[in-house]
């Protein structure tokens, strides 16, 4: 396989949702991966992410959740304007996400398999969408506020989606640090039992050193050797789940 890649913004669905794809030239067949944005928006970090996974094999696409609320604002606008709103409702994002899933599904040299990965905010929803969109494979780093509301003057007005577990309609892995306050560590492990209960299949591991978006490599938040060793669980989990 070459290393070549095509990266660049399409507009897909019926309401032509502003995405960003990149994918292999090769003829594959290759697996799909939906990266969905963190609260700070559609950003750079996020555009760079899918076109690594492009590089490791995988067409990856990003919607931009905050198009409709912010169309043609920077990542920053975007994202203060919809942090104004309270966030964006949990059923518009599966309905993007499902859009995303069916563009990926529908590549000329896709395998059919779709997974999808998200970090913060885009963590909750990765858990969110499982439940509700036909996925293979879920990837939840960090997810905030999946089991607990956000703290009073946040302005977000994310709902627990505890009740939704019994849905999840895939494998899901989670990636998180121990020194995170959103989610703490007690509630990774009530997340971890409370999938047990469902009989859904949940991977977790939590990093020691590492707090919230240790994956950022933009942010001091960033933890070179828990990010290293998440990536390799990322692709694992994914080559697993996600091969022909």
């Amino acid at each position: 396989m070459s290393d070549a890649i095509r990266a660049e913004t399409v507009f897909i669905g019926d309401e032509q949702i502003q995405a960003y794809q990149a994918r292999p030239l090769d003829p594959g067949p290759f697996p799909g991966v939906v990266l969905i944005h963190h609260l700070p928006g559609w950003d750079e970090a996020n555009k760079e992410m899918v076109r690594k996974f492009a590089a490791h094999g995988y067409s990856a696409i990003c919607p931009n959740l905050f198009w409709r609320e912010a169309p043609n604002a920077s990542p920053d606008d975007a994202s203060a304007f919809v942090r104004g709103q309270g966030g964006v409702p949990d059923e518009q994002v599966i309905k993007d996400v499902a859009t995303a899933a069916a563009a990926l599904r529908a590549l000329d040299n896709a395998n059919g398999k779709v997974g999808a990965i998200g970090h913060c905010s885009g963590g909750r929803q990765t858990l969110l969408v499982s439940t509700a969109v036909d996925l293979d494979a879920a990837v939840d780093c960090y997810g905030a506020f999946a089991l607990e509301a956000p703290p009073s003057g946040s302005g977000l007005n994310f709902t627990p989606i505890k009740d939704r577990l019994p849905d999840v309609r895939c494998p899901v892995l989670g990636l998180f640090g121990d020194d995170d306050k959103f989610p703490a560590p007690d509630e990774v492990g009530r997340l971890a039992e409370l999938m047990a209960q469902h009989g859904k299949s949940f991977e977790y591991h939590s990093y020691e050193g590492a707090g919230h978006a240790f994956f950022a490599v933009d942010r001091p938040s960033y933890r070179p050797q828990a990010a290293v060793d998440g990536w390799q669980r990322v692709f694992a989990f994914f080559g697993k789940h996600l091969a022909a």
